[in-house]
């Protein structure tokens, strides 16, 4: 059989399949708080009017004292929660320093601090006394400005006082000891080798310091540190190159206040 053309055919749709009408849901869940019809939990949006079933939450009125610049800044989540940080810490901080100056320890600690960070200047006694001398060696002669010059104490226990016309912030004193400060001549005459520090403050409060002295001339600090001090008594406990006409010599004695 012969093969001949063939037209093609033409193609059929497909007839649609009615599918049968689902029952109108009514599921047991939360109201949309925009209409009230009931949805499933989970859903995030009404499946009616399409309204967010879950709002977010208003944040809580701001205090009072926010409201007051410039802690009344909101702009975005945790906005002005480091500017409450900073004002807790200066808080903190400002209790600390205040506990700091009123505690004794720590008014001594502050009060060194400004000495190290300060000036000092040279402070001369309004009046000078001793309790013995030597003849010709009067205790003047240990605040004169020369170490040629000294303060001769006869005996252990000799004591010399400064007495200041107003109350000032006694950062150390300064000690010469022996007849000069040349190598040579400052063996010929006996040398405080040890000394009681005693300062008087205004409000008639004593403070007694050990002072242990080198025996070498040039001079010798002795920090102290103390406030309102109106006088200074330098008491001698041990000597070295003591002998009979020989006094134990103070060169001199310069004070030093902050300024």
């Amino acid at each position: 059989m012969p093969v001949v053309a063939v037209r093609p055919a033409k193609p059929i749709a497909r007839r649609p399949v009615v599918r049968p009408v689902a029952a109108d849901e009514k599921p047991d869940g939360p109201p949309c708080p925009a209409c009230g019809t009931p949805n499933l939990p989970g859903r995030r949006f009404c499946r009616r009017c399409a309204a967010p079933l879950h709002t977010r939450e208003q944040p809580a009125p701001l205090p009072w004292w926010r409201t007051v610049w410039p802690l009344r800044r909101r702009v975005r989540s945790g906005s002005g929660r480091a500017l409450r940080r900073t004002l807790l810490v200066l808080a903190v901080v400002g209790l600390l320093f205040a506990g700091f100056l009123f505690l004794p320890a720590g008014r001594y600690l502050f009060e060194d601090v400004r000495d190290k960070l300060g000036g000092t200047t040279e402070i001369s006694p309004a009046e000078v006394t001793a309790s013995a001398q030597a003849p010709g060696h009067p205790a003047a002669a240990a605040v004169d400005g020369l170490t040629n010059k000294y303060w001769g104490a006869p005996t252990l226990g000799s004591s010399l006082t400064c007495v200041f016309d107003k109350p000032f912030r006694l950062v150390g004193v300064v000690v010469h000891t022996g007849v000069s400060k040349e190598p040579q001549e400052f063996r010929q005459g006996a040398r405080p080798t040890r000394a009681d520090l005693i300062v008087t403050t205004a409000d008639g409060e004593v403070r007694e310091k050990a002072v242990t002295l080198t025996d070498k001339p040039g001079p010798q600090t002795v920090r102290t540190g103390i406030s309102d001090v109106v006088s200074v008594q330098l008491v001698l406990r041990a000597a070295s190159g003591q002998g009979e006409g020989r006094p134990i010599a103070v060169g001199e004695v310069e004070f030093f206040r902050r300024t």
